[in-house]
């Protein structure tokens, strides 16, 4: 299943000058936070969401998991693509493989209909089987923007405990990554808030993509420290600074179902990374995953190796 597909299929708001000065002020805390002492020895093991190369991936698989492994990943986060969340390969051969490598394979994006349509069940129970053969914590639902009232995510929400039920009996956990459109409120609610409290901690976990919370006006702490235990995974994707938005905002067409494309290499954005990791771990979070989606003077290849030297660093 495409992810952009989806997210073509819902409105969504462009970046406001109010979120533009937000972003803007978390930058003096990113400078300083990143040159402090304390918070660089602070994570461990990370890895990359494979949409970050997804044309590798299509073209080859095996090659681009080699030079992901090379960069010094440990992790990897699949998704549920034109040929299945193993890229062609049996569950057998593709943990042979990933693990020959020395690559986790932790978790994967899938269908987000899986929680729209029960009809669909036989297919999840199927994928949870050999996710479990291969050894991942998670199966995610990557997007939900095209629902519009709180009563479809109430539905959605419903679905995630039976979805998350079927994953607990294997050993696994479902799971829900977020855009910024569960962020802004429908009705005086946020879907976030129907999401969480309406599922059931021991079976469906959140990942929270760090990028898409800040474009929807919100602090990513407060919301760690709101539901600890909850964000197990974080997705780590940096955002451009003020001035270089603003640019994209007047150069380029701006698609309403992606109304942010400002993503950019780990550390040269607005992000404070070493806080929000150090938070994360502070309320529950233990996988730390990169994304990026934009490329400006760089190949796919070139930015996660540069991204996971920036990660390294935060390791020593």
């Amino acid at each position: 299943m495409n992810r952009r597909f989806f997210l073509q299929k819902s409105g969504m708001l462009v970046a406001s000058p109010l979120a533009l000065s937000y972003l803007a002020s978390c930058q003096s805390n990113n400078n300083s936070s990143q040159n402090s002492e304390g918070p660089s020895a602070l994570l461990g093991d990370f890895g990359i969401q494979l949409w970050t190369v997804k044309e590798e991936m299509a073209k080859d698989p095996k090659g681009t998991l080699k030079a992901l492994a090379s960069y010094g990943y440990k992790q990897i986060e699949s998704f549920q693509g034109a040929e299945g969340i193993f890229w062609g390969m049996t569950p057998a051969d593709f943990k042979s493989f990933t693990s020959d490598l020395g690559l986790q394979v932790i978790s994967s994006h899938t269908d987000p209909e899986f929680a729209l349509k029960p009809e669909k069940l036989d297919a999840f129970k199927k994928l949870v089987e050999e996710a479990q053969m291969v050894g991942l914590s998670h199966v995610i639902n990557p997007y939900l923007g095209f629902l519009k009232t709180l009563d479809d995510f109430k539905k959605a929400t419903e679905q995630f405990n039976v979805l998350g039920e079927i994953a607990q009996k294997a050993g696994l956990k479902y799971g829900y990554h977020n855009h910024h459109y569960s962020f802004m409120k429908i009705e005086n609610e946020y879907p976030q808030d129907i999401m969480m409290k309406g599922t059931d901690a021991d079976k469906v976990d959140f990942e929270m993509d760090l990028y898409w919370v800040i474009a929807a006006q919100q602090d990513p702490t407060e919301w760690m420290a709101k539901y600890p235990g909850r964000f197990k995974l974080l997705h780590l994707k940096d955002m451009y600074k003020s001035d270089k938005i603003e640019e994209i905002k007047k150069t380029e067409d701006i698609n309403p179902a992606f109304p942010l494309n400002a993503s950019c290499l780990l550390g040269t954005g607005q992000l404070d990374f070493p806080k929000l990791i150090q938070a994360g771990k502070t309320h529950g979070a233990d996988r730390f995953i990169m994304e990026q989606e934009r490329f400006d003077g760089t190949t796919l290849l070139q930015a996660a190796e540069k991204n996971a030297q920036y990660l390294k660093a935060l390791t020593a």
